[in-house]
């Protein structure tokens, strides 16, 4: 399954992405968030060394409508808000595409991790661009859920293998060595490992995307 990073630029105008600017030095952390209907609820940690400003800032936002701070020390604060327009919520409702947290977000800016099928991402891209949200993509990578794809004991193996060096080049251990290590027949580590890798390389190929 497909892993991005990105980054996106929050429009003028929204409350967090203004604030953010307004205090580039301040960092907000959004550790978990909750769309409704009309509004959405975000819990937040703000760090900057002009939180009481930005607290004040963000009590006076029209499209704020609560916020409790849930915990003040120095330059820290945990809040919980909920805005009437949660923004950055949207998108990911659209797309089907669960929000990694938390996400920092700073300077009008927020770095999102995503891990979705191909076909959602490019949903999430589309939901982005509706909502005019800019975003550059960061790193986008395939992620094998190796737990998923193979048994306990070829999991096992493969990591055994990797940590000795059977994968490397020049390869450190041999097949014969690798199955000493582990206990087991030269004939059933190598047939293991066949079925490993052939798990494996089947997942990579079916989440690429089509061409």
């Amino acid at each position: 399954m497909p892993h991005a990073e990105l980054t996106l630029t929050i429009p003028d105008e929204i409350w967090i992405g203004d604030i953010s600017r307004a205090y580039d030095d301040a960092t907000f952390r959004i550790l978990s968030a909750l769309p409704g209907e009309d509004s959405g609820v975000g819990l937040a940690e703000i760090t900057s060394d002009d939180l009481p400003a930005i607290l004040r800032d963000i009590e006076n936002r029209e499209s704020v409508t609560t916020l409790e701070i849930l915990s003040h020390r120095d330059d820290s604060a945990l809040v919980q808000f909920e805005t009437s327009m949660p923004l950055l919520l949207f998108p990911v409702q659209g797309s089907g595409v669960p929000l990694e947290m938390p996400f920092t977000l700073s300077d009008g800016q927020a770095v999102w991790e995503i891990s979705a099928p191909q076909e959602r991402l490019s949903e999430l891209g589309d939901q982005l661009e509706e909502f005019g949200i800019s975003f550059s993509v960061d790193r986008i990578q395939q992620h094998l859920e190796t737990e998923q794809v193979l048994t306990e004991s070829q999991l096992e193996l493969v990591q055994e293998a990797i940590d000795a060096g059977y994968y490397d080049t020049p390869r450190e251990c041999s097949l014969t060595e690798l199955a000493d290590r582990v206990g087991i027949a030269k004939s059933t580590c190598s047939e293991t490992l066949h079925r490993a890798e052939e798990q494996i390389l089947k997942q990579f190929v079916s989440d690429l995307p089509a061409r």
